[in-house]
């Protein structure tokens, strides 16, 4: 990994986030995908910070992400949220699309929630679905642990529950409450940027994925890196190609994460209230 995105790297942009936010302690950290930045203007008393003002942090370039991080109280519970990301597509090395994670653990937040737009591969996922991760391929071709290896680090993460079971708990009983149908499955992680062929939706459902994407595995490596428990949710925003025969395009990303928000909103709301029960908490 890079020395310049290492652990005493994030422990300077959480001391420029800390200038900003006072004597705010967060808990967890949140990462919004695609077109899903539209929680984050649910955050009471949120002080927002540009990347731009954020060491280490490059601008957000990406449609439909707006490249803040958001300090405030959500759920009943202090967040820390990243509208918008990184993403290796765009010439960042891995441990760059992970440095924000970095950051949240250095702020203080030991509980990662990611989330993300994905193509549906699965039959059983239509358009405009809510997706709980249960388990992610690795298929970007690099990992951000990879280089010289972090003392705040273990050095061979276990992802055997990278998603952690209790959080997945949290989410089907919260669902239920909520009245959301809310799927499962595996998310398939690949380089980007383009989208992938038929051909290749072919051998990722042979290989038991049930949608794809270009983000959240770095994060959610270093996240069990640092011990950090995770949650995922993946809106389904097109069906993969191939599969309907439809073209994809961005556009039509944004579209259906906007026509979703006010469900995945209140998911995640409900989520951070409830996991922050001592009751409903996995035993780890």
């Amino acid at each position: 990994m890079s020395i310049k995105y290492s652990a005493e790297a994030a422990g300077r942009a959480a001391a420029a986030i800390n200038e900003r936010v006072g004597s705010r302690h967060a808990t967890i950290g949140i990462v919004l995908g695609s077109g899903l930045g539209g929680l984050s203007k649910t955050i009471d008393d949120a002080v927002r910070i540009p990347f731009g003002d954020i060491p280490g942090f490059p601008d957000a370039t990406v449609v439909g992400h707006e490249g803040a991080v958001i300090v405030g109280a959500l759920g009943g519970r202090e967040v820390v949220a990243l509208s918008g990301r990184f993403h290796v597509y765009e010439g960042h090395p891995a441990a760059l699309a992970a440095f924000p994670v970095r950051v949240f653990h250095a702020l203080g937040a030991h509980e990662l929630f990611v989330s993300n737009a994905a193509g549906g591969i699965s039959p059983k996922l239509a358009v405009g679905d809510l997706m709980m991760i249960s388990d992610h391929l690795n298929l970007m071709g690099t990992n951000p642990l990879v280089g010289e290896h972090q003392d705040s680090d273990l050095r061979f993460p276990d992802m055997t529950d990278a998603y952690d079971p209790g959080f997945r708990r949290i989410l089907r009983t919260t669902a239920e409450r909520l009245g959301i149908i809310l799927r499962e499955g595996v998310y398939a992680g690949l380089l980007g940027p383009s989208y992938e062929t038929p051909s290749e939706v072919k051998m990722l459902r042979l290989l038991g994925a049930d949608a794809v994407g270009m983000s959240t595995v770095p994060e959610v490596i270093v996240a069990r890196a640092l011990r950090m428990r995770v949650a995922g949710v993946s809106c389904i925003t097109n069906a993969a190609a191939g599969v309907t025969g439809a073209a994809l395009s961005h556009a039509e990303v944004l579209e259906t994460t906007n026509r979703v928000s006010a469900t995945f909103e209140s998911l995640v709301t409900e989520f951070l209230s409830r996991s922050a029960a001592p009751q409903l908490t996995a035993v780890r």
